[in-house]
C-alpha cells in the first residue's frame, strides 16, 4: 500500500484510509508518542485522537510544503505534547474576565519570535545531519537519552556529552540566546 493511496483514501473520506493509516503508520505514530506520554492508556488515547486530527485535516497536507512523514510525526508529536498538557492540567478551564490582557503576544513579540525561530532554523541547518537529528531526538521528539542511547549504540553519558556540546556550539553561534 503506497503513501499516495493512503492519502487518497483519507481525502475521499473512505475509512479503508484509516485502517491503511494505523496499519502502516500506526508504530510510527506510538514510536512519536511514547517518549511524551508514559501511560500506556493515554499512548492509546493519544494515538486514537491523532489519528482523527489526520482524518480531519487530511486537506491541509501539502506535499509541496514537505513529505508526508513528517506532517505526520507532527501532527502526532503536537497531539500528544496537547494531550499532555491536558493531563497535567487537569482539563480545567477558567473563564476570561474582560479585563485580563489578551494572551496573544504583541505584533513586536511576534516578530522577535520568529527572528529567533529562523535564528536558531539556521544555525541548526550549519550542524552536521547526525548532531542535527540528536537535537531533534532530544528535543523535538523528547525521546529520553537512554533510549537515544541504546538506539544509536552509545552511552548514555556520551550521548550526554554530545548534547552538551552541541548546544554550548549552538549557545556561541546564536550568541547566548539559547537557554540551557
Amino acid at each position: 500500500m503506497t503513501e499516495q493511496q493512503i492519502i487518497a483514501w483519507l481525502r475521499q473520506g473512505d475509512p479503508q484510509g484509516m485502517d491503511a493509516l494505523l496499519g502502516q503508520y500506526g508504530p510510527l505514530m506510538r514510536y512519536v508518542i511514547s517518549p511524551i506520554l508514559p501511560n500506556p492508556q493515554d499512548r492509546e488515547d493519544c494515538l486514537s485522537e491523532a489519528a482523527m486530527k489526520v482524518w480531519g485535516k487530511i486537506d491541509t497536507f501539502d506535499p509541496q510544503r514537505g513529505a508526508w512523514k513528517s506532517w505526520l510525526t507532527a501532527l502526532t508529536r503536537n497531539t500528544a505534547l496537547n494531550h499532555a498538557r491536558r493531563a497535567r492540567w487537569g482539563n480545567r478551564a477558567e473563564a476570561l474576565t474582560p479585563d485580563l490582557p489578551s494572551p496573544a503576544p504583541t505584533p513586536e513579540e511576534a516578530l522577535l519570535r520568529r527572528e529567533r525561530q529562523e535564528a536558531v532554523r539556521a544555525a541548526l541547518q550549519k550542524l552536521p545531519a547526525k548532531d542535527r537529528a540528536l537535537l531533534y531526538r532530544k528535543y523535538y521528539y523528547r525521546q529520553s537519552t537512554a533510549q537515544i542511547a541504546a538506539e544509536l549504540g552509545l552511552t548514555e553519558r556520551g550521548v550526554e556529552g554530545r548534547l552538551y556540546r552541541l548546544k554550548r556550539r549552538l549557545r556561541h553561534v546564536l550568541g547566548g540566546e539559547l537557554d540551557g
